[in-house]
């Protein structure tokens, strides 16, 4: 049976490496469609099961984190990735140093 939208961002996001954050774009275009980044937001903050999905491991293209992250705020979630090591400069994730390199091809 095909997987729906949802299940392939949850599944995407399951991949991201401890320590590395990705945009709702490459999440977006690794599920299948680059236009849906909006979508996986929704689907991050409806998010069944926080324990095993990390969805602070996303961020905007900038590196900035989600103010209405569903798990307790923009804080919360700087707090998640810098326990994983992630560092920030200007209140934004470095990308070029901690942005999960996965590509489609």
């Amino acid at each position: 049976m095909e997987k729906n939208t949802f299940e392939r961002i949850y599944e995407i996001v399951c991949k991201i490496p401890y320590g590395k954050v990705a945009t709702y774009g490459q999440i977006a275009e690794l599920a299948g469609n680059k236009r849906l980044s909006r979508v996986v937001g929704y689907a991050l903050h409806v998010n069944p099961d926080p324990k095993r999905i990390p969805c602070h491991r996303v961020v905007n293209r900038l590196g900035e984190v989600s103010q209405a992250f569903a798990f307790g705020g923009g804080n919360r979630q700087v707090e998640l990735l810098q326990g994983e090591g992630v560092a920030f400069r200007g209140g934004r994730v470095i990308m070029e140093t901690y942005q999960w390199e996965k590509r489609l091809f």
